[in-house]
């Protein structure tokens, strides 16, 4: 299992220090922009570890969102891209099928980027009627690191968000990792 972090706008620092993996908030809707994911970006590289990106999934105009998203979002090759659908601040949700579209449309417009789902064990066991997860499941369920309480295929636990969000990705290596991510 690889260690890894997630961050937003909330992060102003963090270490990239025995992490294999740093995914930044990008964007969020159609008008939200991550303030400090240039230096988040920055650091994140500079610390060596493979960078990924998340949208934050709102209900309708999904097509304008993934175009947002991919316009706002620096393409590198070997970037991971992700789709958070979860609830908003306004407890609405994006439907399956707008979730399922996003996926799809993300990876219309960066083919050669892997693309994923970012969602937590409730919205996959409750919500999610086609499990779809793109190119891969990105599970969030604080329980021991590697060992979510689902039976789907996953690549990536998000296991605590104290004090950070920490990730583990199930690849052997870095270079697993990196092999994959550049599909």
């Amino acid at each position: 299992m690889l260690k890894g972090i997630d961050v937003s706008s909330h992060q102003s620092n963090f270490e990239t220090d025995g992490r294999s993996f740093v995914i930044i908030k990008s964007t969020e809707g159609r008008s939200y922009v991550n303030a400090k994911l240039a230096a988040q970006v920055k650091r994140a590289r500079d610390g060596g570890c493979v960078v990924g990106f998340y949208h934050f999934l709102w209900p309708g105009n999904i097509k304008a969102q993934a175009e947002y998203f991919v316009s706002k979002t620096p393409e590198k090759s070997g970037d991971l891209l992700a789709a958070d659908w979860e609830w908003t601040g306004e407890h609405t949700r994006a439907s399956n099928a707008d979730k399922d579209h996003f996926i799809r449309e993300v990876k219309r417009l960066r083919p050669n980027h892997r693309v994923m789902l970012y969602t937590n064990r409730d919205f996959w066991l409750n919500h999610d009627t086609t499990s779809y997860a793109g190119d891969a499941l990105w599970i969030a369920d604080y329980v021991t690191a590697g060992k979510p309480r689902i039976k789907a295929k996953w690549r990536f636990h998000q296991y605590t968000s104290t004090p950070l969000d920490k990730n583990v990705a199930d690849f052997e290596s870095e270079d697993a990792l990196r092999e994959w991510a550049t599909p």
